[in-house]
Order: structure tokens, then C-alpha cells, then sequence
């Protein structure tokens, strides 16, 4: 991509996908009943506001119900700035729910209501391809493959993205009960990766994705399919980036982990923002310049996790910025 076609492009990232409302486990009340607070959330939606706040240009595309999680979802969206345009709010379905229950270490547990959720929903001619013509990159995860029409809608778009010489970004996002079975969820998944220029998966879905179940054969497995750049994601370790330079291991930084919700997104929201600013394609970047980005997305996710919820725990580029200085002092 050179500098003209850089300017051409009005957005630096769009996304499609699912989003919705994470109820957060948030302890129980004097009766002992559980309560759960109302985060915006949905893996694509997390993506975008991480990059939104570093300072890049974005748009969702996606579906949710007219009801008040649907609104509330639209102005949270609108609040961090980021073109709704192609963000449908449908009558006819309900928004998706996540209730999310964390453990001491602050992983996740999930129960989803979603049978159908809105998000399942987008049909292809509810595209907006004013969107897609005008982004550098085309973010989707897994969760629009679980369902018709939302997973031949995802492909209808990527196809239309790429046609137009945005990059594809692609983060599987494995929620077990959402799909038939695992056989299922395994080909489905896959389906997406001939169609990938920059990969995201966590050390938990290399198996699931490639068969390999150490990362850097994983990461070396997608580079192997067409890739040009795979992260795999090591949690407090870091993450692993593969170029066709080959591949390196960079630690992350040392957080107070309260909440590891969106933790991944955070990371890939900040990988994508520098991918989208370094003004080359995906196969021309370096493997040192693609460490430098996995650098800055452990940064930002290492901010992330330090707050509640997805979207409300995303930081500002002053403050990653404070991190990378403390960390390499």
C-alpha cells in the first residue's frame, strides 16, 4: 500500500460480528442472589473501540434487536466515535446476551441467550458496501459462522473487502456451547483461513484450528496456508508472532489482572491500529516491525485487564504509551 492509497481509504478498520451485552458477575447482594452489571461487549465491537481510542479511524457493521440493549449498544458505539452506519437495529430479534462469571484469577465463564440472537441475523443485502470499499482493513471473528445468514453474510463481505485490496483480519473465537459440536465448530472455523491476510488465535485454539497444539507450529501452520501474519496469544507470557521470515516469541508486560475480559480483543485492537499505520501490506512487514507491533498490543491488553469489563476497560493511547516507556526504562 503506498502513501496515496493510504489517504484513499476513509477507515483504518471496519468490523463485522456479533455484539452484545456481557452481564458481569459482579458478587451477590444481602438475599444472596447474584448480580451482574451491563458491559457492551462482542469480540468485533472490543476490537474496534481498542483501535478507536488508540487514535484510528473505524466502523462497525453488525446487527442487534430494537430493544433497549440494542439502543444502548448503538450509543455506547456512537460515544466512542466510531460509524454505525452500517449498524442495523432489527425489530423482529432480540439482542444477544453473554452472562459472564469470572473465577479468582479472573478467567471467564459463559451462558449465552442467543437462540437466535440479532447479531445471527444480517442478511447479505443489508451490507453496507459504501463501508466495505473504503477500509484498509476487514476485521471478522467466528462467532457470525456459527449461524445462517450471518455466516454466509460474513464471507459475502470478506470477499467484497478483499476484491477492493483491504486487508482481511480474522480472530476465532471459540465459544463451545454455540456451536453443534466440535467437529462442527472445527471446519467452520477453518473455512475462513484461505481467505486471511493477518491471523489471531490464543494458545487455548491452536489445536483447533491447525491440529498443532505447540503455538509456534500452529503459527507456522496458518503462515504455511496463506497467512502473512500469525499471533498466537500466550496470555501473561505474551504472544508469538510467524512471518514468512519466520517467527518470535515477545513477552508481554506484568498487570494486576482484575478482569480478563476483552483482554484479547484490547491486544488485537492495538496490533491492528499499528498494521493500519505502518503503511505497508501484510506480507511486506518484517518480522522485527511485526514484533514491535505484538509489543504495543501486549501494552494495551496489559492496560485492559487492569479494569472491569470489555469496552469501558480499553486505554487511551497516553496511557500505552506511559506503559511502553515504563516497561523498556
Amino acid at each position: 500500500m503506498n502513501g496515496t492509497e493510504k489517504e484513499a481509504r476513509t477507515y483504518d478498520i471496519a468490523a463485522f460480528g456479533e455484539i452484545l451485552i456481557d452481564f458481569t458477575y459482579q458478587g451477590v447482594n444481602d438475599k444472596g442472589q447474584k448480580l451482574f452489571a451491563q458491559n457492551p461487549g462482542g469480540a468485533p465491537a472490543n476490537v474496534l473501540v481498542a483501535a478507536q481510542k488508540l487514535g484510528a479511524c473505524t466502523a462497525f457493521l453488525g446487527k442487534a434487536g430494537e430493544d433497549m440493549h440494542g439502543r444502548f449498544l448503538k450509543q455506547v458505539l456512537e460515544q466512542e466515535n466510531i460509524n454505525t452506519e452500517g449498524f442495523i437495529l432489527d425489530v423482529q430479534y432480540f439482542t444477544t446476551l453473554a452472562f459472564v462469571e469470572l473465577n479468582e484469577h479472573g478467567e471467564r465463564n459463559f451462558s449465552f441467550a442467543r437462540k437466535p440472537g440479532a447479531d445471527t441475523q444480517m442478511e447479505k443485502e443489508e451490507a453496507d458496501m459504501k463501508i466495505l470499499k473504503d477500509c484498509r482493513i476487514f476485521h471478522v471473528g467466528s462467532l457470525s459462522l456459527t449461524d445462517e445468514p450471518s455466516r454466509g453474510t460474513t464471507f459475502h463481505m470478506v470477499k467484497a473487502a478483499k476484491e477492493n485490496g483491504s486487508f482481511i483480519s480474522y480472530d476465532p473465537n471459540y465459544r463451545a456451547s454455540l456451536w453443534k459440536d466440535e467437529e462442527t465448530a472445527k471446519r467452520e472455523m477453518r473455512s475462513m483461513i484461505p481467505y486471511v491476510d493477518i491471523m489471531k488465535i490464543s494458545d487455548e485454539e491452536t489445536e483447533l484450528l491447525t491440529d498443532e497444539k505447540n503455538p509456534e507450529a500452529a503459527a507456522e501452520a496458518l503462515c504455511r496456508q496463506g497467512v502473512s501474519l500469525a499471533v498466537v496469544t500466550l496470555g501473561k507470557d505474551g504472544a508469538y508472532v510467524c512471518s514468512r521470515e519466520g517467527g518470535r516469541t515477545v513477552a508481554g508486560y506484568a498487570s494486576k489482572v482484575v478482569d480478563t475480559t476483552g483482554a484479547g480483543d484490547s491486544f488485537w485492537g492495538g496490533f491492528l491500529y499499528q498494521v493500519s499505520r505502518c503503511g505497508r501490506r501484510p506480507e511486506e512487514i518484517t518480522l522485527e516491525e511485526a514484533a514491535e507491533h505484538v509489543r504495543f498490543g501486549n501494552a494495551v491488553a496489559s492496560l485492559c485487564v487492569e479494569g472491569s469489563g470489555a469496552i469501558p476497560a480499553m486505554p487511551s493511547m497516553e496511557r500505552v504509551i506511559g506503559r511502553l516507556k515504563v516497561m523498556n526504562s
